[in-house]
């Protein structure tokens, strides 16, 4: 990836690079993108909704079969991290971007995530590379231009994963893919976000929204766990040992973390790839991260010095998020 990146002078150290993206401090000035909501109906008689930009061609257009595919702009498939949604600030950024080049943008949420519950038991996790596999196929079903996927933080995970599994069969459905701040190493990125500070500035964070989304599941299904010992949960791995790992067919949180973590198939990966993570994310420490030697030849490994988790912000301030869609759309534009 060509791409020089280096935080501004006035944004010093992760947890500030983190923060301030996250929190929308330089979003002030740019205009919020606007979503049209689609309902898709998956095979085990849940949902899932997803929200297209406004600019974009509406799936059924997309069908037309009497136009050659290069009248089609590409579209881009961003799938959320954990907890998020079309209006985290990642989205925001890249679908700005997107609207500057003309190209179509679409973010599928994962199960529970688009502001109305699942009905299904299950909910989603890191490693759900089933998920991914039907919702870029059924993307790839209704768009007729070239496809591509950005996935961020638990999303970049959940992609690359499926590219591991899928090997040479991810080229017919995406031209190329881009994680970013993904935590490939769930186990590493486990303990870091459970320990020390992260601990309270993060982990506290995502349990604020994740311990009523899981019972708000438990009014659904009164039997799916202790409801006393959730009250108790303080940190991910004690949410993940009661709640995600049972729930989607792992032995426990250990087991979720070590199958779930996309790292070990990186090698398999057949389809251009691009993997973006700053030595300073707070989320995933710098000795887990991939190094050449355990991608394959597919994979493009960018890791600068500073950025925090999806931070990347960038100029004076008080700053821009446009650095890194930039950079990522700018690469995937080289790979179709």
């Amino acid at each position: 990836m060509n791409w020089n990146y280096r935080s501004p002078w006035w944004l010093p150290g992760s947890h500030l690079q983190t923060i301030y993206a996250a929190k929308g401090w330089c979003r002030l000035g740019n205009k919020p993108p606007v979503w049209q909501r689609q309902r898709w109906d998956t095979t085990d008689n849940d949902f899932i909704d997803v929200d297209w930009l406004s600019t974009s061609t509406t799936p059924q257009a997309g069908r037309a079969k009497d136009h050659p595919a290069d009248q089609y702009p590409p579209l881009l498939v961003l799938f959320h991290g954990l907890e998020g949604s079309s209006a985290s600030h990642y989205a925001q950024a890249f679908a700005n971007e997107v609207q500057r080049l003309g190209w179509q943008m679409a973010v599928p949420h994962f199960r529970g995530c688009s502001g109305e519950m699942n009905l299904a038991p299950r909910a989603y996790h890191s490693g759900d590379f089933q998920e991914v596999d039907w919702i870029l196929k059924r993307f790839r079903s209704c768009h007729k231009g070239p496809l591509v996927a950005v996935g961020i933080s638990l999303g970049g995970n959940a992609l690359m994963k499926w590219a591991g599994q899928v090997r040479h069969d991810a080229s017919k459905t995406v031209h190329a893919i881009a994680s970013v701040s993904a935590p490939l190493d769930l186990t590493a990125s486990g303990q870091a976000i459970d320990s020390g500070i992260n601990r309270l500035l993060y982990a506290r964070m995502f349990l604020e929204s994740m311990k009523p989304r899981a019972f708000t599941k438990l009014a659904q299904y009164p039997r799916l766990f202790d409801a006393q010992a959730m009250q108790k949960v303080t940190t991910l791995f004690a949410f993940d040992e009661l709640f995600t790992a049972p729930l989607h067919g792992f032995k426990d949180a250990k087991d979720y973390w070590l199958r779930a973590s996309a790292k070990p198939e990186l090698s398999e990966v057949a389809i251009p790839a691009c993997i973006i993570n700053a030595q300073n994310d707070p989320f995933v420490p710098a000795p887990c991260l991939p190094t050449v030697e355990e991608v394959s030849s597919y994979v493009e490994l960018y890791q600068p010095k500073e950025g925090g988790h999806v931070g990347f912000a960038s100029g004076v301030f008080p700053g821009t998020l446009q650095a890194l869609p930039q950079a990522v759309l700018a690469w995937f534009k080289s790979k179709i």
